[in-house]
């Protein structure tokens, strides 16, 4: 979407970094009310008319060329998608149990970094011959997912009923559990440098060092490839030998190492591929373990509160990445971009390591039914 702005519809980098920001006001706002319309209407319908009203909206913005018109069709759109997401992690603990939950996500983020490694190979090739082929593309995706969503998984039926509380579970709110806050804190700050990778990276990769559409749409593939392929075997080998807060300090500054190369190695396709690994490294270290934090500090009870507000700070970080990177980038160009963001992971890394150190992750809530 930044490329299409920048190169198809000659927009500013800074008017391509706020309808990026655009796309993070509607998310956040989109997982919120998400949220709510998954405990009023149930997950199941949520996701099909989130899915359904995304691609035709998809398809929509196609055919919305000025800025004003791409800027709000950009921001319903980002709603309607996000949506998409509690009622989907709600799901994915309506159908497993406690013993396979925390695979059953793992599974589901596998599922998602397949997609996105097919789809950015796709998405170089369509982009090569028509960009407006890839509006349709992700339109009749999204209307596929919908259709097969409705024929191939049993409707839930999902009776609300009034359940006492049993006295031995904790009922903790996010909003009042210190460490979690400052786990979220940390999250937005290494969720704004991970976003990067995906907005301004691209943009780098097209105008500083000249790669072609298609090559560039290749290195995102090798992202997602590299996860679908690596990130379960990863994870099966690192879990349960140390505390997860060691391997999110471990990639969280892993990634920001990869962003500082950029300043560092030669403008060649070689680098762009070590520092694509670099960072997909980075993010298979450390993201997996972020997703069993939030989960091992909350219950039945919580678990919804707890997850709205992770996915609401990973919101968050896509309205300020854009338009913080390119600010940056208009201030004193790339160089310095990449710069910060290496620092601020190594300041996200410390966090992460100093909540470790003050918590031990004894505090953690157990994860009690």
């Amino acid at each position: 979407m930044s490329i299409y702005c920048i190169q198809q519809l000659h927009f500013s980098i800074v008017q391509a970094g706020t309808i990026m920001a655009l796309f993070g006001v509607g998310a956040i706002s989109g997982s919120f009310v998400g949220g709510r319309l998954t405990d009023k209407l149930g997950f199941y319908d949520l996701q099909v008319g989130a899915l359904l009203s995304g691609g035709l909206l998809f398809i929509i913005l196609g055919y919305l060329h000025t800025f004003l018109g791409l800027s709000i069709g950009i921001l319903i759109l980002s709603f309607c998608n996000e949506s998409f997401r509690p009622a989907n992690q709600t799901a994915i603990a309506h159908y497993s149990n406690e013993d396979n939950r925390t695979r059953s996500y793992s599974l589901n983020r596998l599922a998602v970094n397949l997609g996105w490694g097919v789809g950015g190979a796709l998405g170089g090739f369509f982009a090569s011959i028509n960009y407006h082929l890839l509006f349709w593309v992700d339109g009749c995706t999204n209307i596929l997912a919908a259709l097969l969503l409705l024929r191939l998984m049993p409707r839930a039926n999902v009776k609300k009923t009034i359940q006492k509380i049993n006295d031995t579970i904790v009922k903790v709110s996010p909003y009042k559990d210190k460490p979690y806050l400052f786990f979220i804190f940390l999250s937005m700050l290494f969720g704004m440098c991970f976003y990067q990778f995906f907005i301004m990276q691209p943009v780098f990769f097209k105008i500083q060092w000249h790669f072609t559409e298609l090559f560039i749409g290749s290195l995102m593939a090798l992202n997602g490839g590299i996860i679908a392929a690596t990130e379960m075997v990863l994870v099966h080998k690192l879990e349960g030998k140390k505390p997860g807060l060691i391997y999110i300090t471990i990639g969280v500054l892993v990634a920001g190492f990869g962003y500082v190369l950029l300043n560092l190695l030669p403008r060649d396709h070689l680098s762009a591929i070590f520092i694509v690994i670099l960072i997909t490294i980075g993010e298979m270290t450390g993201m997996p373990f972020m997703n069993s934090y939030w989960i091992s500090r909350t219950n039945v009870y919580n678990r919804g509160a707890y997850a709205a507000l992770y996915a609401m700070s990973w919101s968050f970080a896509q309205i300020v990445a854009p338009y913080f990177g390119s600010r940056l980038i208009d201030y004193g160009g790339f160089n310095l971009l990449w710069w910060v963001l290496g620092g601020i992971s190594l300041i996200a890394s410390m966090g992460y390591w100093w909540l470790y150190y003050r918590t031990k992750d004894h505090l953690i809530i157990s994860n009690n039914e």
